[in-house]
């Protein structure tokens, strides 16, 4: 905020020197910069010639210094105290072998890369930390470096998974004269709540988790190949999902919508139902669906969703959906389309509303 070379001098006034610079330069919240400019204080020298007791009164509630201009004039004059947070770079764990003699056999590199697993496994579990994203560089003889990448689907620590998933990795490597330093780098880590696992269980299910079954076909068929579905910001059952790379981090949003809800098979597009008889309200108590008779026993709903009108032409209708079960026990997620009287679906609006079955439970 001040001109260039703005460094007091041994016993030059620092108030006076800093009269100039604007009010923004305390480092207060917007809307205090806001009153202060209202009340005609636009430069510390205004508030400088104040009497410091009104402002203490003005500003007397607050107590955050980022929100009170009379704290800030003091850390900046020196005569309240503001401490300094350091900023502390955190390592990444990082693990190396110096190799005595270069190794140019696969079986010896491997072995490598088991070791500084190893290690890696007992830093991270020293730090409560579990890796996503490690890094292995390869120093030649001849000065050439080498680097292979590994993501993982789920935190880990597992160093029988690391190795088996860094040495898929190294078929295309060419040890030339020779390797002569390995460096295994967590690049991208992750907390990991400690827990007591059970040793049997451990050892009889021993890399059959999901996450690892995910990483092997991540690196077998590639990362585009393997894609999983993720939920989308739309109240529309067909647009309420998309697919993303297996290896994506999961965002907060798949931990807070309501399953329970949602039928656990969404058709791929919905399919026309004849209703054969409806109660006065016109919700289905018999219909067909591909060519076989329903009889419905019970009946929950509706649940209103209207269309996305900043997405949607004005011919598109409301959907009222209701969970339906036959009297076999089998349950439906249907819906019709269109209201009588709401005004949309244009010439479809004249006639007697759809009805679509869009998903089925269990």
């Amino acid at each position: 905020f001040g001109p260039e070379g703005a460094i007091l001098q041994l016993g030059e006034d620092a108030a006076q020197r800093l009269a100039q610079l604007p009010v923004a330069s305390l480092r207060l919240d917007d809307d205090v910069l806001l009153v202060l400019r209202r009340l005609g204080f636009n430069r510390l020298g205004d508030l400088s010639g104040v009497a410091r007791e009104a402002l203490a009164r003005r500003f007397r509630n607050r107590h955050a210094p980022a929100a009170n201009p009379l704290i800030r004039m003091d850390q900046l004059l020196g005569r309240a105290l503001e401490p300094m947070l350091p900023v502390i770079e955190v390592q990444a764990p990082l693990v190396q072998r110096r190799l005595m003699e270069p190794i140019r056999h696969r079986d010896l590199l491997d072995r490598v890369v088991m070791d500084l697993a190893q290690d890696m496994a007992r830093v991270l579990e020293g730090r409560g930390l579990g890796a996503r994203r490690l890094e292995l560089s390869l120093w030649k003889v001849d000065g050439e470096m080498l680097v292979r990448r590994l993501e993982l689907a789920a935190s880990s620590r597992d160093p029988a998974h690391i190795t088996s998933m860094f040495v898929r990795r190294l078929d295309d490597v060419d040890a030339g004269f020779g390797i002569e330093m390995v460096r295994m780098r967590g690049v991208w880590n992750e907390e990991v709540a400690l827990s007591q696992g059970d040793i049997e269980a451990a050892a009889e299910h021993h890399g059959t988790s999901l996450a690892a079954f995910i990483d092997r076909l991540v690196a077998r068929l590639g990362p585009r190949a393997v894609r999983r579905p993720v939920l989308r910001a739309s109240h529309v059952p067909e647009r309420a999902q998309d697919w993303v790379g297996a290896l994506e981090p999961e965002k907060a949003l798949q931990k807070t919508f309501d399953f329970h809800h949602r039928p656990l098979k969404l058709l791929d597009r919905p399919e026309p139902i004849a209703v054969l008889y409806a109660s006065p309200d016109g919700l289905p108590r018999r219909f067909r669906w591909r060519g076989e008779v329903h009889e419905v026993a019970r009946a929950e709903g509706p649940e209103r969703i209207a269309p996305e009108w900043w997405r949607e032409r004005s011919s598109v209708r409301l959907r009222d959906y209701y969970r339906i079960e036959d009297g076999e026990g089998r349950r439906y997620w249907i819906y019709r389309d269109g209201i009588a009287g709401d005004g949309r679906g244009g010439d479809a609006a004249r006639h007697p509303p759809d009805w679509f079955l869009q998903g089925l439970w269990g």
